[in-house]
């Protein structure tokens, strides 16, 4: 697996919020709040330096996606996403992470938007995104 994040994605209680301050107080730039059409797909995008993405994404959202409790002390605070280049990639770094320790939270299918993808967990319990998104 090639070392990379791709994507943080920070998760909120309150979307609209979130994205006025990264947007309104802090000067990001973003499209807004995309993807509202797909369920638990509404997600803000803000475009950092060296191809890097910060995300903000509801935390029901990512608990309904993963499986995962909806929990404020627990590991659906924050998602880091690996991107890669195809599906097989994924398939593939999901079973490298699992030969190297981590639990595999759901295995990688179909998204509704169009791309593929599976979740990890780390054995320090941090949730992690694999992820073939053709629209990059």
């Amino acid at each position: 697996m090639q070392p990379s994040i791709s994507f943080i994605t920070l998760t909120v209680e309150n979307l609209e919020r979130a994205v006025a301050f990264y947007r309104d107080g802090l000067g990001w730039p973003t499209e807004g709040i995309v993807g509202e059409s797909y369920e638990n797909g509404a997600v803000a995008f803000f475009k950092l330096a060296n191809n890097l993405t910060f995300a903000l994404w509801p935390k029901q959202s990512l608990a309904n996606e993963t499986g995962l409790p909806h929990d404020n002390h627990g590991p659906t605070n924050v998602l880091l996403a690996h991107n890669v280049p195809s599906e097989a990639q994924v398939e593939q770094v999901l079973l490298e992470a699992k030969q190297a320790g981590a639990t595999w939270v759901k295995p990688a299918k179909r998204t509704a938007w169009g791309g593929y993808a599976g979740y990890f967990m780390d054995p320090e319990q941090h949730l992690w995104e694999v992820v073939y998104n053709p629209h990059l």
